[in-house]
């Protein structure tokens, strides 16, 4: 089983003029540091407007300095909204494969649908229709990357002609694949369209059990039609994580962390009343946080022996990876630091050699699986080169008043950059004729 990290950027109020700064620059060395001690992903969320509980609005940015500041964890969008009135798909596609080229190859590409009235309002976005958009732009975001040129499309959601996206990533035809779940019937889709299942939520062993039976008996089904190039066989499950030599001290540095996630996570998408930009998320979470029912991911919290016992139940029913919640509430970063290098002191390592084994049997077993999947794909037809229409520039066109096409663009440049007003091929063209 691997190891992950989930950032939200959660900033509890009251807030300084720096409290931003200092949050993004300690998640920078939380990332760093596990890193170096060998945590598998970093995976982080795009959330919009969502004031103490998420302020990671441009997850490419901040994945992109962790990728100057590491070496060899997988940096995961947790996910990339991937709706056109978000990101429009070609957009999503570019930056995608950007990061991987300055990540050299360590993107992973987790997609979503989003779910409050905060980031859909603020979009003017409908509800409804949510998930055909998330459908729709992610299959042809995909697209995108793996052809060359993209041949164009007109759906119910968004359309765009003829073009070549670049630049493409290191990973070919595209990054892995993932979709975030929340719930069984979304396990279920994950695997019908051949990605991986970023289900979070706090399930006991028991249930999630059930979960990683079903999903791997789709994967393996004719059921299983990839949405992207790839087929992505994985399911990973977030928890807590709060480690401690002393269980009571990791339960003081840790819980209330925890249960503010839950508390604020259910306060925008379900029952909370929002005033923007007069934030009182985390005072009224400390009116009632000793209320809060504990589940499933407190099992993260506590010694480093109750941690073991906690994941092995999970590596036992066959999740691939655990994402660890630490950054929450108003946990310090001097704890984390301690937590991520115990743990990875006293509990990765068995978990590590372990995993390296079942890797390579699972490969094995998936192939011809995978294959067959893959065979399946129905595929978006590649455009011949005869009917790649010609694109003219604007200063083609009779009377053009838009950008470089006007005369007056350069009037002022003093000559210091050599730029043709006309076409300098058009002569020489119409001499050889």
């Amino acid at each position: 089983m691997k190891f992950g990290m989930f950032y939200e950027h959660q900033l509890p109020q009251p807030w300084s003029e720096d409290s931003e700064l200092r949050l993004y620059q300690e998640a920078l060395d939380q990332v760093e540091l596990a890193d170096k001690l060998g945590y598998d992903y970093v995976w982080e969320v795009e959330h919009h407007f969502l004031e103490e509980y998420s302020h990671s609005s441009a997850p490419e940015v901040f994945l992109a300095a962790c990728s100057q500041r590491t070496r060899n964890i997988r940096l995961g969008h947790g996910v990339m909204l991937m709706s056109p009135d978000y990101n429009h798909p070609a957009r999503a596609a570019e930056r995608i494969a950007t990061l991987d080229l300055v990540s050299r190859g360590r993107v992973e590409w987790g997609t979503g649908e989003s779910a409050t009235a905060m980031e859909m309002g603020g979009f003017r976005m409908v509800p409804d229709d949510k998930t055909a958009k998330w459908q729709e732009a992610t299959e042809q975001a995909a697209n995108m990357l793996a052809m060359c040129p993209y041949p164009g499309f007109k759906g119910e959601f968004f359309e765009m002609p003829v073009r070549n996206i670049v630049p493409k990533p290191v990973q070919r035809p595209h990054p892995p694949m993932w979709v975030a779940c929340s719930r069984r019937e979304t396990i279920h889709r994950a695997a019908r369209h051949g990605l991986g299942a970023l289900a979070f939520a706090f399930v006991e062993p028991e249930q999630a059990a059930h979960w990683v039976q079903e999903y791997y008996d789709i994967i393996k089904s004719d059921e299983c039609l990839p949405i992207a190039h790839t087929v992505n066989p994985n399911i990973a499950l977030v928890s807590g994580m709060s480690v401690h030599q002393d269980e009571q001290e990791a339960l003081r540095r840790g819980l209330d962390g925890f249960r503010f996630f839950g508390y604020s996570l259910g306060y925008y998408g379900l029952y909370g009343q929002h005033r923007p930009g007069r934030s009182e998320v985390w005072s009224r979470f400390l009116e009632i946080k000793d209320e809060l029912k504990d589940n499933a991911g407190n099992g993260g919290i506590g010694t480093p022996d109750q941690v073991r016992e906690h994941l092995e139940r999970y590596e036992k029913i066959g999740v691939d990876q655990i994402i660890f919640v630490q950054q929450s509430g108003a946990n310090k970063h001097e704890h984390i630091m301690e937590s991520l290098q115990l743990f990875a002191d006293t509990v990765m390592p068995d978990f590590k050699k372990r995993d390296a084994v079942r890797e390579r049997q699972k490969q094995k077993e998936l192939a011809p699986y995978i294959e067959a999947a893959l065979a399946r794909k129905t595929r978006m037809a590649d455009i011949a080169d005869a009917d790649i229409p010609v694109v003219e520039a604007f200063g083609r066109k009779k009377g053009a008043t838009v950008g470089v096409a006007q005369a007056t663009t350069f009037n002022d440049r003093g000559g210091s950059i050599s730029v043709p007003r006309a076409d300098p091929h058009a002569k020489k063209e119409k001499v050889g004729n």
